[in-house]
């Protein structure tokens, strides 16, 4: 049984420890007590950030009590961002820690799959091929054989309903799943730490958008009214629902709650079939283990004779009824309600036990200096046995006794020992393919995030019960805005080496200067740097000797760099060498304040790229959207770009500019876009050119942002090497200041481009380009030009936010031109 111990340790759901410890309100303890009498669980399956309902989660978790999850099986890498530049692995680190806060606001945990989100697809085939079905279905086995649903709920039918590939590969995926994770003889290698798991149903959350007639009354459908309000909370579950939604915000999912009755569907696809309720048939009493009705009746006294002014008072029923639960012999179902026995404790005692370093980070070797702060508040006596931390080998068995609202502070200094990994995000530690994260370790699969880097365990003594409780280092300080605030502490390599520009494209033979940042981590770094080019690149210097005394400390870099015609695109890659180990990685940090912060150690280099560019004008005005890198794109080619307000869009201010640049989404993120629009098209009727990328057609802000009628759809390529025809192959756009050819779309990458408009003034617009996906029809709409008055106005849903930043030549060339229009 000694297995199953393992796992349900991993079931605490997920790490909050870059968190403001919660401390319940007397009715949210109470609810907590009522839930020690649940004995059910419910899985979520759906395949992104934001698929999930957090209504039914919200209901699941909170008025049924059950222990309610949502696998994700990816971490939204593919997806757009609203709210900065952050794209692929970047963007999937922000989605994840969405996802977290998301289930930190509606009560449910949260768990992935190795699957990586390359990105739109059409079909459930292609995805399972990309994601490698096998490893992505022993996956979700996995957290099935670990969680132990009763029920399995999908998001998306089987059917392709859903619309995206990856929508109905999750579903399918967890049709399968649900026979195997109770089969011995698939994925046995899992055995090692879990049993075999049979759920009893699996069901399709059915969403009106694809079946806008369904009914309870259908045949294999049940209902839920998920619209119940709590008075415990305060709130319905719907009102739950919009702010967990709210928390994915890098997807514009801002939502207001509703209240009152809002009934959910579910279809049956799998196992025993609901009749009137999807959790028929679901004994989630104590009953459901032989033997241990007498614990429900307990907890039904507790219950009864909690006191709201007094939780405190509920504590020695609670100490006895937790050495109660340490005889059950089910240790699944033992780990989990001792867990919540012992947390209900700690919130009923007001514990407040917190390690805090002096800094965020720290290196192997080095010395950090933490901070406790130990606090009971309620009862008249309690005791700490000990404290320790086993990463970095603290044991202190010296017994202090914590008496009523006593503050105790110690400081002690630790060396953090030379073994500890960094921590960069578990799956980005080691290169994946296209589809699928590299990740070996089986008690890692399913995580949200790292586990803390230090962790320490407290036992303390309740009346001659000992309890264990476990507390991350947190570094913590005052911002003068938001007040007290968290992030992770940190291992990272003794030093980071940044580059200024990472993206270094030359379009003739003249030399350049490239500019690195060398950041100790450390005290007393001395070593040596070293420069790495590709073929037919010369570097003035290669080496460079760096000495840096103080932690923290910065040392600039400056070397010239040369392409000469044999130049080949490639990677100039920096490293050093400190005690005999080579570094090569660079720091990038993600601050919003709806998440943690985070951080992300990619390796250190600069992509070099030689491309036959010719260009026209020199001073781009740029208008921002929801975010992308478009201003440094075209800043590494030799443009001045200048980043544009709403009060610098007047006429005699915009003439300056050889054309103006909107960022993507514009038109969905900038409520005063109705305003803007026409002084952008003012501009382009006095002789300017408007480059206009992308937006979807949800949430427009308005629809007058182009000069003639155009309709936007929901077309899109997703093939990346999608085959282009030139519908005007005589177009200005296709022959200056860059001869444009089918060889400048190659090489390009995840997609040719989305939400195209479909319907436009035809004798207003030039249709430029079309490419289709595999055996669909002609997407015409992807690049639009239009004159109008003097000017030239260009629509594009081109995804040159990824083609640019990824360095591709045919997409900089096309891009030149389309700023060129109008320029002699």
């Amino acid at each position: 049984m000694k297995k199953i111990s393992l796992v349900s340790a991993l079931l605490i759901a997920f790490n909050c420890f870059a968190q403001q410890p919660k401390q319940l309100s007397s009715a949210e303890i109470y609810q907590k007590i009522q839930k020690l009498n649940v004995l059910g669980n419910v899985l979520y399956l759906a395949a992104h950030p934001d698929d999930e309902n957090t209504r039914f989660i919200a209901y699941s978790a909170n008025e049924k009590l059950f222990n309610t999850a949502y696998l994700s099986l990816t971490r939204g890498d593919g997806g757009q961002n609203l709210i900065g530049t952050e794209i692929r692995e970047e963007l999937g680190i922000i989605r994840t820690q969405e996802l977290l806060a998301a289930r930190r606001t509606d009560g449910g945990q949260q768990f992935f799959s190795r699957a990586n989100d390359f990105g739109y697809s059409k079909t459930p085939e292609e995805t399972l091929k990309i994601w490698d079905k096998d490893k992505i279905l022993a996956d979700v086995v996995w957290v099935i054989r670990k969680f132990r649903p009763d029920v399995i709920v999908c998001r998306f039918p089987t059917d392709g309903g859903g619309g995206h590939g990856h929508h109905t590969a999750s579903a399918l995926l967890g049709v399968e799943a649900f026979d195997l994770a109770n089969d011995n003889s698939a994925y046995p290698e899992q055995l090692k730490y879990v049993d075999v798991w049979q759920p009893k149903r699996i069901v399709v959350n059915t969403g009106r958008w694809w079946n806008p007639d369904i009914s309870a009354d259908d045949e294999g459908v049940v209902a839920e009214d998920i619209g119940k309000y709590n008075t415990l909370l305060g709130t319905s579950c719907n009102e739950i629902a919009a702010k967990s939604r709210t928390m994915h915000k890098s997807q514009g999912f801002g939502s207001t709650g509703t209240r009152g009755e809002q009934l959910e569907y579910f279809e049956h696809l799998k196992g025993e079939q609901a009749k009137e309720s999807l959790f028929d048939g679901i004994n989630s009493s104590w009953s459901r283990l032989k033997g241990y009705d007498y614990i429900g009746k307990f907890i039904n006294e507790i219950s009864v004779n909690y006191d709201l002014n007094n939780p405190e008072k509920s504590i020695p029923l609670l100490v006895k009824l937790k050495n109660e639960l340490t005889k059950i012999s089910d240790t699944f179902w033992k780990n989990k309600k001792v867990t919540e026995v012992d947390e209900l404790i700690k919130q009923c005692v007001g514990l407040y036990i917190e390690a805090k370093a002096d800094n965020y980070y720290a290196a192997n070797g080095d010395s950090v200096k933490v901070s406790f702060e130990l606090i009971n508040r309620s009862l008249p006596e309690l005791k700490i046995k000990s404290i320790t931390a086993k990463a970095i080998g603290y044991n202190s068995d010296k017994e202090q006794k914590l008496l009523k609202n006593e503050n105790i502070s110690i400081e002690k200094a630790f060396q953090i020992p030379n073994n500890l990994s960094t921590s960069q995000p578990y799956w980005l530690q080691k290169e994946g393919t296209l589809g699928t994260y590299n990740v070996s370790d089986q008690l890692t699969i399913g995580k949200p995030e790292n586990d803390a880097a230090v962790n320490f365990t407290v036992v303390i003594d309740i009346s001659g019960t000992e309890i264990t409780y476990n507390y991350p280092l947190i570094y913590k300080w005052n911002n003068p805005v938001n007040g007290e605030s968290y992030r992770p502490f940190i291992i990272v390599p003794p030093v980071f080496i940044n580059f200024t520009e990472e993206l270094q494209l030359f379009s003739n033979l003249s030399e350049r200067e490239v500019e690195l940042t060398v950041k100790a981590t450390t005290q007393n770094l001395k070593s040596q740097l070293n420069l790495i080019a590709p073929k037919g690149w010369k570097l003035s210097q290669s080496k460079f000797d760096v000495e840096l005394a103080k932690k923290g400390e910065e040392q600039k870099i400056r070397v010239t760099l040369t392409p000469s015609a044999e130049a080949v695109i490639g990677d100039l890659k920096a490293e050093l060498s400190v005690t005999g180990k080579t570094y090569n990685r660079a720091l990038n940090t993600i601050t919003y304040d709806h998440i943690p912060t985070q951080i992300y150690m990619p390796l250190a280099k600069a992509k070099l790229v030689f491309v036959d560019l010719k260009t026209k004008g020199n001073k781009i005005g740029y208008f921002a959207g929801a975010g992308d890198k478009i201003p440094e794109a075209l800043t590494s080619i030799g443009y001045t770009v200048d980043e544009l307000s709403e009060n610098e869009l007047e006429l005699n201010n915009l003439e300056k500019y050889d054309a103006i640049v909107v960022g993507i989404r514009a038109v969905n993120v900038n409520d005063r876009f109705g305003f803007i629009a026409p002084k952008l098209l003012k501009y382009v009727k006095n002789g300017g050119t408007l480059v206009m990328q992308y937006n979807t057609r949800h949430r427009l802000k308005t629809d007058g942002f182009a000069p003639y009628a155009l309709k936007l759809s929901r077309d899109r390529v997703t093939e990346e090497d999608a085959e282009v025809t030139f519908l005007k192959p005589e177009h200005e756009v296709l022959n200056t200041p860059n001869k444009i050819t089918k060889a400048d779309f190659e090489g390009w990458v995840q997609e040719r481009g989305l939400y195209f408009p479909n319907e436009w003034e035809k004798e207003k617009y030039d249709a430029v380009l079309s490419w289709h996906d595999k055996d669909e029809t002609a997407k015409d709409g992807s690049l639009l030009v239009a004159k109008y008055g003097k000017g030239h106005y260009v629509y594009t849903g081109i995804s040159f936010f990824r083609e640019l930043p990824a360095a591709v030549p045919g997409a900089y060339r096309l891009f030149v031109n389309l700023i060129s229009l109008g320029n002699e």
